[in-house]
């Protein structure tokens, strides 16, 4: 097994909420934020879409004094919470130490899209700071110049995998010594005209009932027809074991494996056996089998080519009786920002030894034989270690597994 790497501190801006506990309470009670919203277009057909939104004030500025994207402020409130949490402004690192490691699938895009309309519709000239504010690592600069890191600054887009990736390429660079400390996540806020023009074009977004608009995105069941377009941030604290224990932080969450890799064959089909490589790499790199896995946070995007796909993967891997949850029913789908999102409801899962249900399921899709937790929450009293799966666009798999420090 490889060095395990300390989860300190956990923050988040959701459409459950932005406090740990009204997270847990959405999560174990698979209550769904989903909404139904018309997008209405000069020139269009109205676009009836499912949106997850967050209640959040994005007017602030930060130490940098530029005008912030929405997505971006989202992150630096993750990253604070997340700071605080590990009790790192008691203890912290040295500047040199710690580094940022930020995942995000299109950054900037609300930025942008505002820059679009002004110049191209209303005429109006461009701000100075549009190109600070819109580009891909504006959060990790941000999130640098507030908490003085001085080590690696590294922001990473691979679609729905990035802030998976980038959670694990930061264990990685703790592993191997170039730093003792990282600030981790993702964040995504693409709840823009262009862009939600442009995720309804792909047809790949579910068609919201009128009567229960909160049960649009219906993960591995038989009448699945694709997610909901969610926003928000996570952010983690992670650390090597001797920098915790040498500052005396109490150690409970662990990460333990991590694994990338490329499909390599569609930009948008997935490749079942490419996600099962991306899984037993995981588990080898934690030293683990798949029998010691007790839960998989499953990438569950409700379309019917990925769900069928990430059935059959963790079928080949795991069997048929390793408890499955796809919480993306409740949150909606926060693309680049979602693996950051889904480790943090796997690491909760973990906390309460228990295992979120999948909202909305009504009928398990009768092709899949795996074990989807759905109804209501199940108890897990023998959790130690769990999954979280993130498959993107491109074909980039990213797999995460963490545990319950020392049982």
């Amino acid at each position: 097994m490889n060095s395990l790497v300390c989860v300190s501190g956990v923050g988040l801006v959701s459409p459950l909420g932005h406090t740990l506990s009204t997270f847990d309470e959405a999560l174990f009670c698979g209550r769904s934020a989903v909404v139904a919203r018309t997008l209405e277009m000069e020139g269009l057909e109205p676009m009836a879409l499912p949106l997850a939104p967050c209640e959040f004030d994005d007017s602030e500025r930060s130490v940098s004094r530029l005008p912030l994207d929405r997505g971006t402020a989202m992150a630096l409130a993750a990253a604070r919470d997340a700071y605080a949490q590990a009790g790192l402004a008691e203890t912290p690192p040295a500047d040199e130490r710690l580094g940022i490691y930020w995942g995000s699938g299109m950054a900037g895009i609300a930025t942008y899209d505002d820059t679009a309309k002004a110049l191209y519709l209303e005429h109006r000239r461009v701000r100075p700071t549009a190109v600070l504010s819109a580009m891909p690592n504006a959060a990790a600069a941000e999130l640098g110049l507030r908490f003085r890191a001085r080590g690696a600054s590294l922001t990473y887009a691979c679609a729905c995998a990035s802030s998976a990736v980038a959670i694990g390429e930061a264990m990685r660079a703790i592993r191997a010594g170039w730093i003792d400390v990282a600030i981790v996540g993702g964040h995504e806020s693409m709840l823009t005209p262009g862009t939600l023009a442009g995720w309804y074009a792909m047809r790949v977004l579910a068609t919201p009932p009128a009567d229960d608009p909160a049960s649009a995105c219906r993960p591995f069941s038989a009448d699945r027809n694709g997610f909901a377009m969610g926003e928000g941030a996570a952010a983690l604290v992670i650390e090597s074991e001797a920098h915790a224990r040498a500052r005396g932080a109490g150690i409970e969450l662990v990460l333990a494996g991590y694994a990338t890799n490329s499909d390599s064959t569609h930009m948008t089909n997935p490749d079942p056996s490419g996600q099962a490589r991306a899984m037993r790499a995981a588990l080898a790199d934690a030293g683990l089998s798949p029998a010691d896995i007790g839960h998989i946070n499953a990438h569950g995007t409700a379309t019917a080519a990925g769900d069928a796909a990430e059935a059959t993967s963790i079928h080949d891997v795991f069997g048929d009786d390793t408890p499955v949850s796809a919480t993306k029913a409740i949150h909606g789908h926060l693309l680049g920002g979602g693996g950051a999102l889904e480790l943090v409801a796997t690491l909760r899962a973990l906390v309460h030894r228990r295992l979120p249900p999948t909202a909305n399921l009504r009928q398990l899709d009768p092709a899949f034989s795996i074990d989807v937790v759905r109804g209501e929450a199940r108890d897990a009293p023998g959790l130690r270690w769990a999954v979280s799966n993130s498959f993107a666009f491109g074909g980039t798999n990213a797999v995460l597994v963490a545990g319950r420090a020392g049982g």
